[in-house]
Parts: structure tokens; sequence; C-alpha cells
């Protein structure tokens, strides 16, 4: 990356920076590659943070199924993380994971599941796991929450063969003017279900996966305690990347939890954060890391800087830490501070191998959090800080009740936040998808047919603040 004029004397976040287009040779978005090649295994810059109101089983899934990773949090026990792994292992590459209820389920139990995955829809499943019927909410609605499935599913359901290329799933569902079908095996047992999306998304995304062609997870552990434990059942339970985690990365802690980890030798590329600075990466890689997480304030749940007066602008620290992880021949993720598409791409032009979203997934259906609705009936989902008193709690539960309080008094994030479901967007595939665009845009106006060469070509200016509200679109029109 070079800076369009020179090099301004101060600090620099996403919103003061812009990339003016170069010459290209790259014709089409399609003709890019985003492959990610810091050893991650992720085939496009995604990752999404280890918050515990963001990253769970279904994100896991969709977002893989996609190509980019998610980090399970480190305030989740071992054996639950072991059970989630396993389960993520065993889910198909392209076709999601059903919700499934009897016949003799009540109607209740369906309303219940149903915002619980983008596509909205409940297979009704006999004894032997085949699917006699279909529900989704138009089914549901104004009906007897206690009557019985079979007396409102649709009976008549259309089944795609298990593997159906997705051409041919996509014409199918289209000409039955259907937007989800269940997925059978020859048995006629179910075997998932897919939409007309994600027959399309198929064609257009590689999935995730590690060496026996499984979605690939990554598991974050804390730098107290016993690491090394820890640290070694996760890898044994399967997990591909392990995150050592804590707001300041920069600190002896963490070098004494990465040289604790070096008897895992090179099992599972190691990635260690927060910092913000060459020199905090340079020590996190003599200490064993491979990936470097950069980022400290950044997050919109995160209260740091106005706690502290520390961090540093995004986009600088991004710059300066990826700068010194090549010399290194190692790589950064830049953490936090990504609200728009253009934000990924600056990260990505910065030298960001990869991206990671933390509360702008938060707001999905496929986020933990329990789908709440406002008296005017916007959809929203709550969100938290991972420094906040309400994760501190979560993290501490094991202490004695002396400690707890002790602890409680330092939170430095929000406990309660409400994010917002976007109603024309409201799956995590639907922001993927207006990510990957815009990324995929970005680098042919920077003549870059993959990451690597988006980092070299692309060309940054600083700009006021009346320059970036310039770029923004009207609201309502004129």
């Amino acid at each position: 990356m070079e800076f369009l004029g020179s090099v301004p004397p101060y600090e620099l976040t996403y919103g003061d920076v812009f990339m003016v287009p170069t010459r290209s040779q790259v014709g089409s978005r399609f003709d890019v590659d985003l492959t990610v090649r810091d050893g991650s295994g992720a085939t496009i810059p995604l990752v999404v943070a280890n918050m515990t109101a963001v990253a769970g089983r279904r994100m896991a899934e969709t977002v893989t199924r996609r190509g980019g990773l998610v980090v399970l949090p480190q305030d989740i026990p071992v054996d639950v993380v072991a059970e989630v792994t396993a389960w993520l292992k065993s889910r198909d590459l392209v076709y999601d994971t059903a919700l499934t209820l009897p016949p003799q389920a009540p109607v209740d139990a369906a309303v219940a599941l149903l915002s619980k995955r983008a596509h909205g829809a409940v297979v009704v499943v006999d004894a032997e796991g085949r699917p006699v019927g279909m529900v989704t909410e138009a089914d549901c609605a104004g009906a007897d929450r206690y009557a019985q499935l079979h007396q409102v599913m649709s009976g008549s359901v259309l089944t795609l063969p298990a593997g159906i290329p997705p051409r041919e799933a996509f014409d199918r569902l289209d000409e039955a003017h259907l937007k989800v079908a269940p997925v059978v095996a020859e048995s006629g047992r179910l075997r998932g279900v897919l939409t007309r999306a994600m027959a399309l998304r198929s064609t257009l995304y590689a999935p995730a996966v590690d060496a026996q062609g499984r979605l690939r997870v990554a598991a974050a552990i804390g730098v107290n305690g016993d690491v090394a434990g820890k640290a070694r059942k996760l890898v044994d339970a399967g997990i591909d990347l392990l995150v050592v985690d804590t707001a300041h990365g920069h600190q002896q802690r963490m070098l004494d939890a990465l040289g604790a980890l070096a008897d895992l030798g090179g099992e599972v590329p190691l990635v260690a954060g927060n910092v913000v600075t060459a020199q905090g990466v340079r020590d996190l890689v003599d200490a064993g890391a491979d990936i470097v997480k950069v980022g400290v304030g950044p997050g919109a749940m995160c209260t740091t800087r106005m706690m502290t007066g520390v961090g540093r602008p995004q986009f600088s620290a991004v710059l300066d830490c990826a700068a010194a992880a090549r010399e290194l021949g190692k790589h950064v993720w830049a953490d936090g501070g990504v609200r728009h598409p253009r934000d990924v791409a600056l990260a990505l032009a910065a030298g960001a191998s990869a991206v990671m979203v933390g509360s702008w997934f938060a707001g999905t259906l496929e986020s933990p959090g329990e789908l709440r609705e406002t008296s005017d009936g916007l959809r929203y989902k709550e969100s938290f800080g991972m420094a906040s008193a309400r994760a501190v709690a979560a993290r501490t539960a094991s202490d004695n009740t002396f400690e707890r309080a002790r602890k409680a008094m330092f939170e430095e994030g929000i406990s309660s936040g409400r994010v917002y479901l976007d109603p024309a967007k409201p799956g995590v595939e639907d922001v993927i998808d207006e990510i990957v665009a815009g990324v995929r845009s970005a680098c042919t106006y920077a003549g870059a047919a993959d990451l690597a060469q988006f980092a070299e070509r692309a060309v940054v200016g600083v700009q006021s603040a009346a320059g970036y509200a310039e770029g923004r679109p009207v609201e309502g029109g004129w």
C-alpha cells in the first residue's frame, strides 16, 4: 500500500482514509481470489470474533460454510467446545442443518424455532427421519399455538436429492416458486435443507475445511490458569486454530502463555493479541505467535479508550503492525472498528490477512442471542463487550463471591446494547455477501487479482470529515 501524497503526521482510522482507483487488468470482481494465505484455512478474509453474543454453533456452521472462520469464546467450558466442534465437523458443506419436529409437536414449538435459521422453515419428519411436511412463519400465523403441526403444515413437499448440482437445485426451486426445500438421501431420510440463495452461494464461495474436508473452527483461551492444559484439551477436541486472547496482549503473561504452548509443536496455528504496535507484534511472534490480533479500543461494545485513554486509531495500528509481521514472515488480523464493507477493504489494503467482525454480526439471525422485538415491530438482539460486567461475571463464575465482586469493579465494556436486524438482510450470509462484494470491487479498482496484490497496489489518501460525508449515500434522496 502507498499513500497518495505525503504521509500524514497523525494517526488514522478507517473513516480518515479513502482509496483511489488505479489502472487495472482485472475485468470482473469474479476474477478476484479472496483466499487467505496466513495458514488459517479461510477462503474469505472474515473471522467472527470470540464474543459470547456473536460466536456460537449456528454462526460457526454458516460462516465457515462460506469460507470464513469463527472463534469460539474462551468462557465456554472445554467440554462444550468439544461437543460443538464435533457437531461442526459432522455438518454438510452445502446443505444447512434442518430444524426438525415430529407431526405431533405443537405449533408453539415451531414458532420458537423459526427464528433460529435464516431459511425460516421447520421440517416435519416422521419416526424414520423422513420429511412429511414443512412449516413456515406464514403457516403458523393465526394458528392455535397448541394445535399439532400436522394440522397446519404444508404436506406437499418438494424434496431435492442429495448430490444435486447447485444450478439444478436453484432451477427446481425457482420453477416451484419455493424459497427452501428439504434435501434427502436415497433412503428418503432428511440430510438438510437448501434455499435458492444457498444454492447460488455454493457456486460463489468455497467452505473453509480441514485436511479431512470438514468445516474448520477456532477456539479462544485466556492467559491465566492452566493455559497449556486447556490448550491441549482443545487441540485434542479437534479445533483448527488456537487464539490466545487478552485485551492487553503486549504483556508478560501473554508471552509466558505462548511459551507454555511451545509443546504443541505447530499442531495448530497460534493466534495471539491484542496489540497495536510493531514492537508488540515482534514480541508475540518471538514468543511463538503465527498470527497477531491488532486492535485496542475500536470495537462497538468496547469502552477502553474512554475509560483509560489507551488504544490507537485502527488503520494506523493495522498498517504499522502488518508491516512488522510481514518482515517476520507472519500475519495480522485486524480486530474491531469495521462498520461498513469499505472498512474491511481498507484493513486488507493496510496489510491485514483477515478482518475480525463482532457486533456487526451480532444483529443477525445466526448469533446466539434470543431474537427480540420492540413495540413498533423492530427486531433486535442484545450484544455486550467481552470486558463488560456481564462477560466478566461469566468468566469468573467459578470464583468465590468476594473475588467476583473485586473483578467486577474494573470492567471496560457495554454490558447490554441493542443491535437491530436489517429487515432486508437479516442473515449473516446477507452481510457476508455485502462485505465480499465490496472487497472484490475494491480489488478490481486497485488492479489486484488477490489479497496480496491488493495490499501491495492499493493507493490510499487522507480525507476530511466532509470528504467522508460526501461518500455516504443521501438518505431518502434529495
